[in-house]
């Protein structure tokens, strides 16, 4: 892409529609449990006004023959700033945020005893205090349906939120701040010194090409596409019509292949296995690098092959072995080898940027003026220095409310180091859906027995988990890293930079407020919240478990957190080493990921297709085969964005993506 400038209308346009995304995306996901808005880090909302503004303002160029009102350059950032903001309302944040800082009051009963074994260990301006306000929130306001938006708003007892508002909207702010900075120390080595591929900017990035060439209208009649486009567009037609018409027949798009296994033997690891057929992914399978996609299924096989293979040498771990975990899908001991896995690859990732991260270092400390170089949208002395600040915020606000320092500093650390490598993934991987196996804590459990951190300490570091370290669905990080890969070439980055910043802060703001509006309006009892209460009680049970019986060091879990180490170290050095090695290290990361039980079958697909394209028709064929697969991920969120419209309209909705 060549240097392109943007001006102030494309960031107002952004900033306009990440805020009215985040306003209606707590509607449309929690009450109607609609097509999410967001649902991944390639959001469906964002994406389809991607397209909507790129047709609409090529279509009225032409028919004025005058200037488009936007260039590609600036497309993009309209559509980056509402990709960034897209999931804060949603699993990003949002979604079991109001439930995590009201459980205790709510769900505590004689029965659990939390109000006298968790009630006094946590912070009083951590939650809501109030019982009235907690049952408004649940229960919603005497009349509140009848009230209009602005009523609501008035009637929300904002006294009893102020405490928690405040002391939470603070730690947020820390983290989005530490969040910003460490992209940006990264982003040069990734994006200009490694040339990391980014699957996800792929379909973006050639439509602006086309925008700016002036050839829309031929980039969306190609005949590939079209042909790849009309798959979803029939397949989600009629299975959206039997969803509201059930005499009409049904496509299926999943396959049970679980039952043509054993349940033991040496592939008892597939006794639960799905085959997905999901045209989205399958395209940014494709899209992928055939190294990565091949990763991606090939070691979702072996992690159920090894599976079978410890059950018939009698090596098979009962699952009570794990003991109390937080990891969001970790069922079974063999897939804490992530914890070590996640370890040494954030190593081989420091390792790589060793050169880049002591020239930031210098810069930090230098004397000379210091700016900002490609792809950073701040300077490296700026970068480091905000990521100093932010650490050390986020350390004395936990310090503050009681938890010890060194405890303290080797969680934030531990988090840094998931949060890092799970973007890395993502980014590298072209992951829209994006599961952890294990959580930061587990690790740090299993080392230190739960007696390290303490009763108050043990309960902190798990709310401040699941707000915003376990479920990375919706990850701001990953979409800072695409935000700064797509300002690559902008050259007014302080317009950009200003326009991230503040789409953050409003989106913060507006997701807030609608998530609060809607609770009190309807009540959360009446919202599709089942798997948002389970998973936040799961958390406070697991807490008051480990305080009422305390456990010590697990040698299970550090055994096989110490072979994936040893496994990951060696896949680290043979790509390193050998030119030839056909696997990437990322891949092992993903192994037992409950996203990659959805995902491995596109990736096969779209890997297979890919390689069979390049061996037998080369590089021009392949750019002709792109266009189909690219039509495949059009016509998947395009269905999506029509089901998603429907679903407002009906108040039912066809779920065309994962959530």
């Amino acid at each position: 892409m060549k240097p392109s400038s943007i001006r102030l209308r494309a960031v107002a346009a952004g900033l306009l529609s990440g805020a009215l995304l985040c306003l209606a995306t707590p509607y449309n996901n929690m009450y109607l449990a609609a097509t999410p808005l967001g649902g991944g880090h390639f959001p469906l909302a964002p994406f389809i006004l991607l397209v909507c503004m790129t047709v609409f303002v090529a279509s009225l160029a032409r028919l004025t023959r005058t200037k488009p009102l936007f260039t590609g350059a600036e497309l993009l950032t309209a559509w980056m700033l509402c990709v960034v903001v897209s999931g804060l309302a949603y699993t990003g944040l949002m979604r079991t945020f109001l439930i995590n800082i009201t459980a205790l009051e709510h769900f505590a009963s004689p029965g659990n005893r939390w109000a006298e074994t968790l009630a006094p260990l946590m912070p009083k301006a951590w939650t809501v205090s109030d019982p009235a306000a907690v049952d408004l929130l649940y229960n919603g306001l005497p009349g509140g349906r009848r009230l209009d938006l602005l009523q609501v708003l008035e009637a929300v007892p904002w006294k009893a939120w102020a405490a928690p508002l405040a002391a939470w909207g603070s730690f947020i702010a820390l983290c989005v701040l530490v969040m910003v900075c460490t992209v940006n120390i990264f982003s040069r080595q990734w994006i200009v010194n490694e040339r990391m591929n980014f699957p996800l900017l792929r379909l973006p990035y050639l439509m602006e090409e086309s925008f700016q060439e002036g050839r829309v209208g031929r980039f969306f009649s190609d005949r590939f596409l079209l042909l790849g486009l009309a798959i979803p567009v029939l397949l989600h037609t009629l299975n959206g019509l039997s969803l509201y018409l059930p005499t009409v027949p049904q496509v299926p798009t999943v396959l049970l292949a679980g039952p043509y296994f054993a349940k033991t033997g040496l592939f008892s690891g597939f006794s639960k296995l799905k085959l997905y057929f999901i045209p989205a992914y399958i395209g940014f399978a494709f899209l992928t690098s055939r190294q990565i996609s091949l990763s991606f299924w090939m070691f979702f096989i072996m992690g159920g092959l090894l599976t079978g293979a410890l059950s018939m040498v009698g090596l098979q771990v009962p699952q009570s072995a794990l003991g109390v975990t937080f990891g969001p899908t970790l069922t079974l001991p063999e897939e804490t080898q992530m914890i070590g896995a996640y370890g040494v690859f954030f190593l081989f990732i420091v390792w790589l940027a060793r050169h880049h991260l002591l020239e930031v270092l210098r810069d930090a400390f230098g004397k000379g003026r210091s700016v900002p170089k490609e792809s950073e949208w701040i300077s490296a002395r700026a970068s480091f220095w905000g990521f100093a600040l932010g650490g050390a915020g986020l350390t004395a606000w936990c310090v503050w409310f009681g938890m010890p320092l060194a405890q303290t500093v080797l969680l934030l650390a531990i988090f840094l180091v998931v949060l890092v490598v799970a973007t890395r993934v993502i980014c590298q991987g072209g992951l829209a859906y994006f599961t952890l196996t294990a959580a930061p804590m587990d690790g740090l459990l299993a080392v230190f027995g739960s007696g390290f951190m303490g009763g108050a300490g043990l309960l902190m570091a798990a709310v401040m988990q699941k707000v915003q370290f376990l479920d990375l669905r919706e990850s701001l990080m990953p979409s800072l890293v695409h935000a700064s890969k797509v300002g690559e070439n902008i050259t007014r980055k302080r317009l950009y930079f200003l326009g991230i910043c503040v789409v953050i802060g409003v989106g913060i703001v507006a997701s807030f407020a609608a998530m609060l509006v809607l609770c009190h309006k309807v009540g959360v009892r009446d919202m599709q919240v089942e798997w948002e209460t389970a998973s936040v009680l799961r958390v406070y049970e697991d807490v008051q478990k480990l305080l009422e019986a305390p456990v010590g060091r697990n040698n299970w879990i550090l055994a096989f957190a110490s072979v994936g180490a040893a496994v990951m170290l060696g896949l680290v050095l043979c790509f390193q080493r050998f030119y030839w090695w056909p696997l990437h290290p990322v891949g092992y990361l993903t192994m037992y990921s409950s996203s990659m039980r959805i995902l491995w079958f596109s990736f096969f697909l779209g890997w297979l297709c890919n390689q069979v394209t390049l061996r037998y028709g080369g590089v021009e064929l392949f750019n002709r085969v792109r266009m189909f697969f690219i039509g495949l991920i059009l016509g998947d969120f395009l269905m999506g964005g029509v089901f998603a419209g429907v679903g407002l309209w009906m108040g039912q909705s066809y779920q065309v993506l994962p959530s």
